[in-house]
């Protein structure tokens, strides 16, 4: 059996290793001339981590990964308001909890692959076809590839999506904010974020800075705005946005990279009835982005891509598998979509009084095991099964 998954992202990568690992002979295509350097600190958790584990893989995105002790809000001084120790959340979500940078865990994905499984850079589909017992794919660069089965895992903006299922304007629900991720050097900045993720406590508009290695330090911000419209300068508008949070904030925004070396999106979820079409199914953000602020695409994209290839190795016709793919998952994604719509009022607080019970919140979950253990649940949503119950299910033929 042919795939072609288009998109080298994260659910794309784990996608291709699983179908590979099940016997298909597999083809990722990717627009991008290579491997995405742009990214921010993800807290990898959950389903995800569940799939790393069976996939072989966990043991090299923890060699990645970053240590942090705590995630600490500060005031426009550096002083400290709030924190959430990372030792209590992740034992309130069941212990399995890594901080890794997008960029590498994309890469420890990557290097899992074997060299039969053909990554081309460079080439987007145009135009996508089928005729029953297969589906075509005709490329950005001229060339076209026949399949069995067309993974679109190409990320919320999913041109797979548009070109099989219409419009980006039918599917997106945008949230209300814009976010952006860089990376600058600066060896007295990095001395103060050392060891924990700083974020400033603040309304309205935040910022986000921890540590890497070489006196390097990744920065993450959102900020409210009813305008879905991105800026044409990123670096510009960054700068304008959150010139007042102090502490900081004001020399990240001087050491800002140019435009092209700053990620920068809308926080939107995407919604659909369906995920699949024929021979062609999307998976991660394609179908189910959470949005950013939810802190679990990566952990879904790894995920779902595990459960729709378990499902595909079951079954005895492929949309059989799709079928299945879809029933067992879109419960978990459609749970974590309730669970973000609803953290993104207490993670960017829109006044005063929001944050002040933030505050409040954080301070009584640091005394109280029970307190943290609901908090965490309320932000991540219920602990699911359905990653280790298809690894089981993959098995036992499919009835």
């Amino acid at each position: 059996m042919k795939a072609v998954v288009i998109g080298a992202g994260i659910a794309g990568l784990a996608l291709a290793q699983r179908l590979d690992a099940h016997g298909w002979q597999v083809t990722v295509v990717e627009r991008a001339p290579g491997p995405r350097p742009q990214g921010y600190m993800i807290d990898f958790f959950g389903p995800g981590h569940d799939a790393a584990e069976l996939m072989g893989v966990l043991p090299r995105i923890q060699e990645l990964g970053h240590r942090v002790s705590e995630a600490v809000y500060v005031d426009e001084r550096g002083r400290r308001r709030a924190s959430v120790d990372f030792g209590t959340f992740a034992s309130s979500i069941g212990g399995g909890l890594v901080s890794v940078m997008r960029p590498d865990l994309e890469r420890a994905l990557r290097e899992s692959l074997p060299e039969r499984v053909e990554i081309r850079y460079g080439a987007g589909p145009r135009k996508i076809t089928e005729d029953g017992d297969g589906v075509r794919v005709e490329l950005s660069d001229g060339t076209a590839l026949e399949a069995d089965l067309l993974a679109g895992a190409d990320g919320i903006h999913s041109a797979v999506r548009r070109l099989v299922f219409g419009e980006e304007r039918d599917h997106l629900r945008y949230l209300g904010f814009h976010t952006a991720a860089y990376v600058f050097t600066d060896p007295e900045v990095h001395a103060l974020a050392s060891g924990r993720f700083h974020l400033t406590d603040t309304t309205g508009a935040q910022m986000g800075f921890y540590a890497l290695g070489g006196d390097r330090v990744a920065v993450f911000t959102v900020h409210r705005t009813p305008d879905p419209a991105l800026p044409e300068d990123p670096r510009a508008e960054l700068r304008r946005v959150y010139a007042g949070l102090g502490w900081m904030a004001p020399r990240a925004l001087e050491l800002c990279p140019p435009p092209e070396e700053v990620y920068y999106d809308q926080v939107a979820q995407i919604e659909m009835d369906r995920w699949s079409r024929g021979r062609t199914v999307l998976v991660g953000d394609a179908c189910q982005a959470v949005s950013l602020l939810a802190g679990q695409g990566a952990s879904l994209g790894v995920g779902g891509a595990f459960v729709l290839a378990e499902e595909l190795a079951r079954a005895g016709a492929i949309e059989e598998g799709l079928r299945r793919y879809e029933e067992r998952w879109r419960p978990v994604a459609e749970e974590r979509r309730r669970a973000a719509r609803t953290g993104t009022r207490w993670f960017l607080p829109d006044g005063p009084v929001r944050l002040w019970l933030r505050r409040r919140v954080l301070h009584a979950a640091a005394a109280l095991p029970g307190v943290a253990r609901f908090v965490a649940g309320a932000l991540t949503g219920k602990p699911t099964r359905a990653v280790r119950d298809a690894a089981l299910d993959a098995t036992t033929p499919a009835r």
